[in-house]
C-alpha cells in the first residue's frame, strides 16, 4: 500500500515546508483551519510533484481528528504524522490556546495511534517557550488528566495561566504551559507507543519568520530578547525548520524517539555568553 504522511497546520509555515521535504512517493494529507490556504499549499506541492489531499480539521475536536484518520487510512498506510497546528499568544485567549495546543496534541496522538503500526512516527511541534515554564506551575499530575479528564485538565491549566497579571501575559503563560505539556506528552506517548513500533518525538522551534512569529516579536519584549540571544541574532526561517522536521520524521532516524529536539538558533544558551559575541 502507498505510504501516507499527515500534516496538521500544513497550509503554511513550518508545516508546509516540512511537506515540501517529504519524499514524493508519499501521499500528503494537509489539514488546517483555512481551506483557501490549504488549497494554495496543495497547488504549490502538486507543482513540485507531490500527491496531495486537503481537508479542514479542528484538532481540538476529537471527532474531527477521528475523521481525519479515516480519510488518511483510506489512502494507504499512515506512516508519518507531523502535528504542527497551534495557536500563539496573540491569536487567542488562554482557554482556546490550551484546547488547540495541548488538547489538540492529545487528540492527534491518541487517534492516530489506533491507525499506525511498526515503523510509524509522530512528530509533535512544541516550542522553545516550553523551557520557560515556571517550575512551580509545571504539574505533571495535571498533565495526566488530559487523556481521561479533559474538562478538569482544561480548568486546571487555564487557572494556572490566568495567574498572570495581564491578558497578553495570561495567553503567553497558556502558550508556555501548553507547549511544556506537548514535550511531556510526546515523551509519555513514545514510551507507550514504542511497544507497537511507533516513534514519537517533539520538536521545539525558537522564533520563526512566520506571521505568527512576527506578531509575537511586535508584541513582546521577551521575543525581541530571544532574537538577541541567538547565535546569529535572527529568527529561524520556515524552510530551515521544515527541513529539520522532515528529517526527524524520516524512517532512517529509527532510534530517535522519546526526546525533544530544540531548534532555537542558540537562544536558550545565549544568556551564558552575553558580551562574547562580536558585532
Amino acid at each position: 500500500m502507498a505510504k501516507v504522511c499527515v500534516i496538521t497546520g500544513g497550509g503554511s509555515g513550518m508545516g508546509l515546508e516540512a511537506a515540501r521535504n517529504i519524499d514524493k512517493d508519499v501521499i500528503l494529507v494537509l489539514t488546517g483551519r483555512t481551506v483557501a490556504k490549504l488549497e494554495k499549499a496543495k497547488a504549490l506541492l502538486e507543482s513540485e510533484g507531490h500527491e496531495v489531499h486537503v481537508t479542514a480539521c479542528d484538532v481540538s475536536v476529537r471527532r474531527d481528528v477521528h475523521e481525519l484518520c479515516l480519510l488518511a487510512a483510506g489512502l494507504g498506510t499512515i506512516k508519518t504524522v507531523i502535528h504542527a497546528a497551534g495557536l500563539s499568544p496573540t491569536m487567542a485567549d488562554p482557554e482556546k490556546i490550551i484546547m488547540v495546543n495541548a488538547v489538540g496534541t492529545k487528540n492527534v496522538n491518541m487517534e492516530f495511534y489506533k491507525y499506525m503500526n511498526d515503523g510509524g512516527v509522530i512528530v509533535d511541534v512544541a516550542s522553545s517557550s516550553a523551557y520557560e515554564a515556571p517550575a512551580i506551575l509545571v504539574k505533571h499530575q495535571i498533565y495526566e488528566e488530559a487523556e481521561y479528564k479533559e474538562e478538569a485538565f482544561l480548568k486546571h491549566m487555564t487557572g494556572e495561566a490566568n495567574l498572570a497579571p495581564q491578558d497578553y501575559l495570561k495567553s503567553g503563560m497558556a502558550y508556555t504551559l501548553s507547549k511544556n505539556f506537548v514535550v511531556w506528552y510526546a515523551q509519555k506517548c513514545a514510551h507507550e507507543y514504542g511497544k507497537k513500533g511507533i516513534r514519537v518525538v517533539s520538536v521545539s522551534p525558537g522564533l520563526i519568520e512566520t506571521d505568527m512569529g512576527t506578531q509575537e516579536v511586535e508584541k513582546s519584549d521577551f521575543a525581541k530578547q530571544m532574537i538577541e540571544n541567538t547565535c546569529e541574532r535572527r529568527m529561524g526561517r520556515p524552510e530551515e525548520l521544515g527541513f529539520a522536521i522532515a528529517m526527524i520524521a524520516d524512517e532512517r532516524n529509527g532510534y530517535l524517539s522519546g526526546i525533544d529536539v530544540l531548534i532555537d538558533g542558540g537562544a536558550s544558551t545565549g544568556k551564558r555568553f552575553k558580551g562574547v559575541k562580536g558585532e
